[in-house]
């Protein structure tokens, strides 16, 4: 996939840009210039119930974008660096789509297309990338229709394919996880994501068999499929061919993403308890017996990538701990894949409840060193709370941050680029292009004044920037610049400084 590694080019200043005779001196190796931080920088984009966007069924399409817009600009303002973006609430979807129909919370009327027409994922992932955020199209693989999701149409899969989808009793419609026309028709979905569009992953809550209250507190109504398999011979007790029934589809969607597309991450967010005594201080809700998921298998067998258990406690509540269930959930992580947890503010713009938040996101950074990352439920959650934003921007989102490598799917380090730089008044321009441009998603320039190091983390459409000869107030010279270029799973390649005879 990758050219070997290339030694940074410098050519001589350009010779148009340049001040006349003003030389630049060649290309030295350094083993000081910094590395960015890296840290996974993410929040969750819902669209059910247009609880993020669009903040309303059927927005005119130009306000549509400009809403993307600014939170994309808010994501990037404040150095995150994924977005988690719903584009299936409920057997529906927020792009051309063969196998669903148009979204409801989209267009206010499911099945109806876009008017004027535009594809909303395609616009995501191009206005995402534009500024050097990844897309992580977030999907529920069951859910077939909210409560909350209006009529049903004849495309939905509740009317196309009715032996799949089954009524709960609080008016939501659910696809049987243990039929294998359920599998088949979500893989197809999530494939059809992976074939069509630019992503950088594919992203599942918590949403498995449903939560109890969504059925009354009944049992989930799948007689049928149940006594279907047991008299093909089945011997797995109920809830354990469920919990196979979801583990079997986790495996497949994994193996079939990688089989496609190596590079396209796969991130689970279960809810953030296994089961009560795990650790043994832990109470509360029992995923693995309620919603049949047996997500610490899923972390166990490394059908993940990145695992967001949505750790929503705080630090010092004895029975659900911050620190304690991370720790938990890291020592089960015997792949060593990502373990970024999903943390949640709501919209308290207390002190307290912002000390609260930066303090997970340090405990998370210390316990888990080697791959740092927080995901915010919901980006609403900053975007609408001031206090918190002002906290992280000018606090522990103050750098910008690469995403941490995922060397299980490719450890190979993309080309460095080659660079070129030309003086011009009181400012340097330094440009730069690539051997292989299908094979960069960010840049990094890093730059010195004086005996400082800094940097900035560019998308892959930048292919130059701008920097001042001298920090005017302070009288500090440029004096090195160095760029690398970054692939899509996160691997930089080679830094060698450049001195700019400044």
């Amino acid at each position: 996939m990758k050219l070997s590694l290339l030694t940074v080019c410098v050519l001589v200043c350009l010779t148009q840009a340049c001040s006349p005779g003003k030389k630049i001196s060649s290309t030295t190796a350094t083993t000081n210039t910094p590395k960015a931080m890296r840290e996974f920088r993410a929040a969750w984009i819902a669209t059910v119930a247009n609880i993020n966007w669009p903040s309303k069924p059927g927005l005119p399409v130009e306000e549509q974008k400009k809403e993307a817009i600014e939170l994309l600009d808010f994501l990037q303002q404040h150095h995150f660096n994924a977005a988690i973006f719903q584009v299936r609430p409920q057997a529906d979807a927020l792009y051309k789509s063969e196998l669903e129909p148009w979204s409801y919370y989209l267009t206010g009327q499911q099945g109806k297309a876009p008017d004027p027409y535009y594809d909303p994922l395609e616009f995501w992932v191009e206005q995402a990338h534009l500024r050097g955020i990844e897309l992580h199209v977030w999907l529920n693989p069951y859910r077939a229709h909210h409560k909350d999701g209006k009529e049903i149409s004849e495309q939905s899969i509740v009317k196309k394919r009715p032996e799949l989808a089954l009524f709960l009793k609080e008016g939501y419609w659910w696809l049987d996880p243990a039929q294998q026309g359920t599998q088949d028709h979500s893989t197809a979905v999530v494939m059809d994501l992976v074939k069509r569009y630019d992503i950088d992953g594919v992203h599942f809550d918590d949403y498995f068999y449903p939560y109890p209250s969504y059925n009354g507190g009944a049992d989930f109504p799948d007689s049928i499929s149940w006594k279907a398999y047991q008299q093909t011979g089945g011997k797995l007790s109920r809830g354990d061919w469920r919990r196979n029934a979801v583990n079997v589809f986790i495996e497949r969607v994994y193996k079939e993403i990688k089989k496609e597309k190596p590079y396209v991450k796969f991130g689970l967010s279960p809810f953030g308890i296994w089961r009560p005594g795990y650790p043994e201080s832990v109470e509360g809700f029992d995923q693995y017996d309620q919603l049949y998921a047996d997500a610490k298998l899923w972390l166990n067998k490394g059908w993940i990538d990145y695992f967001t258990p949505q750790l929503y406690w705080p630090i010092n509540r004895a029975t659900q701990s911050f620190p304690v269930l991370l720790g938990w959930w890291q020592s089960e992580n015997t792949m060593q894949r990502h373990l970024w947890p999903g943390i949640s503010v709501g919209r308290d713009t207390s002190a307290k409840n912002i000390n609260e938040i930066m303090s997970q996101v340090m405990i998370s950074r210390g316990m888990l060193p080697a791959s740092k990352g927080i995901v915010h439920w919901s980006i609403s959650s900053v975007t609408k709370n001031p206090p918190m934003a002002k906290a992280l921007i000018e606090g522990h989102y103050k750098k910008q941050a690469l995403v941490p490598a995922s060397k299980w799917l490719d450890d190979t380090a993309p080309a460095s680029p080659v660079v070129t730089m030309g003086t011009q008044d009181d400012t340097i321009t330094i440009s730069w292009t690539h051997p292989d441009d299908k094979d960069v998603f960010q840049w990094v320039v890093y730059y010195k004044y004086g005996n400082n190091w800094n940097y900035m983390i560019l998308g892959k459409l930048n292919h130059s920037t701008v920097l001042k000869k001298t920090i005017t107030d302070k009288h500090i010279k440029l004096t090195s610049i160095a760029v690398t270029a970054v692939d899509r799973t996160g691997n930089e390649s080679a830094v060698q400084e450049i001195n700019t005879g400044n």
